[in-house]
């Protein structure tokens, strides 16, 4: 395996944190045996921890904030971790070999950031069961294997308000990676907190089959303000969308990270994952000997999403709305998908006085009513 060169940082332009700079890893060779590490850790031994990310770590988008969240957790923990990273990673057989080689370093908690990893995540940890593996996204788990995701629906939902309140041709356009249930009940959460605020609007959607892609995502972006659309949003991971709407000189709102520095006055708010708090308790938790293989999927109660700070151009009206749901979501009092909820035939999806649930979320494959035109097949 080539080892990508480690990046390391000074500032972060744009966030409210400080973070440690990024770590060195050695280049350590391949050893026949693996030592087992006792539980709980030497208290002057460094926990390694290894990341594997799926794109360039300065993509500003998915891998970024997953980079964010590493930053903070050697910023919390010190001297207490030692942190490594390979980015560019696709899945399947680099994977494997990538995940593999970290663990073959030493690392002893390893944070798959993508999906895709899924499978090659689990294949490794059979070979290294005194190592603990987090995948992202995934939802297989094995005794040394956790899963995690956060419940960015919230985010959605709370920015699907603002732009109800916001657009004047009642035309949103929300660029799209991939059609797979993730995507479509982000979408969906975004739908059903637009027609709260305005029942009129809808959704135009455009798909780019790509997770990272600047010139297809800007591409999409001007298709869908060719449709009418004074809104953008997206689920994609470049900066691309927010770049054209601060041309166009209409709004956006951003995922992932807060991307507020690429169209200061086009974007509105961003919808935040937010994996540093995460991030710190599990190495915690394997530096104490408490690890557990546990599915998290985590809201901003606790502290995985969020809202970035609202452009003052949202009037203070609208702003109260969104945070008096957001303590709702904190509360636990209120869920992106209330019924009742339909689907764009109409059809009553989720009854009054019920929510979608997290297996029928999981598998979600339908648009919410508001949404026009169909899903499309998942281009290889």
């Amino acid at each position: 395996m080539q080892r990508r060169k480690f990046l390391k940082y000074t500032t972060l332009a744009g966030t409210s944190f400080t973070f440690a700079g990024c770590t060195q890893g050695s280049k350590s060779q391949p050893q026949a045996e693996v030592s087992v590490q006792a539980s709980p850790m030497a208290a002057n031994e460094p926990l390694k921890v290894g990341f594997v990310y799926v794109e360039p770590v300065n993509d500003f988008g998915w891998t970024y904030a997953h980079d964010l969240g590493r930053r903070e957790m050697e910023a919390n923990l010190q001297e207490k971790v030692k942190t490594t990273f390979v980015e560019n990673v696709s899945e399947g057989a680099d994977a494997q070999r990538v995940i593999r080689q970290l663990a073959l370093e030493g690392n002893k908690l390893i944070f798959a950031t993508f999906l895709g990893y899924m499978n090659a995540t689990l294949k490794v940890a059979k070979e290294f069961p005194n190592v603990h593996f987090e995948q992202c996204s995934g939802d297989k788990r094995a005794t040394n294997v956790g899963t995690y995701l956060g419940r960015f629906e919230e985010a959605r939902y709370l920015t699907g308000m603002i732009a109800g309140k916001i657009t004047k041709s009642n035309v949103i356009g929300f660029v799209g990676s991939y059609p797979i249930p993730e995507v479509i009940r982000g979408i969906g959460a975004f739908t059903q907190g637009l027609r709260q605020t305005n029942p009129k609007a809808k959704v135009r959607v455009v798909w780019v089959q790509s997770w990272y892609d600047p010139a297809k995502e800007r591409e999409a972006a001007q298709a869908l303000v060719n449709l009418g659309a004074d809104v953008l949003a997206q689920h994609t991971n470049s900066p691309a969308p927010i770049q054209l709407a601060e041309e166009k000189g209409i709004y956006a709102f951003a995922y992932n990270t807060d991307m507020s520095r690429f169209g200061a006055k086009a974007c509105l708010t961003s919808a935040l994952n937010k994996w540093g708090k995460f991030y710190t308790d599990k190495a915690l938790a394997v530096i104490n000997g408490t690890w557990k293989p546990e599915e998290v999927w985590y809201g901003i109660a606790q502290e995985m999403v969020d809202i970035s700070p609202l452009n003052p151009v949202i009037p203070q009206d609208v702003q109260q709305l969104v945070q008096a749901l957001r303590d709702e979501f904190i509360r636990g009092v209120a869920h992106p998908f209330d019924g009742p909820v339909k689907d764009q035939k109409g059809v009553v999806r989720v009854p009054k006085g019920q929510v979608l649930g997290d297996k029928e979320q999981r598998a979600m494959d339908w648009y919410v009513e508001g949404i026009e035109g169909l899903i499309p097949k998942v281009q290889s």
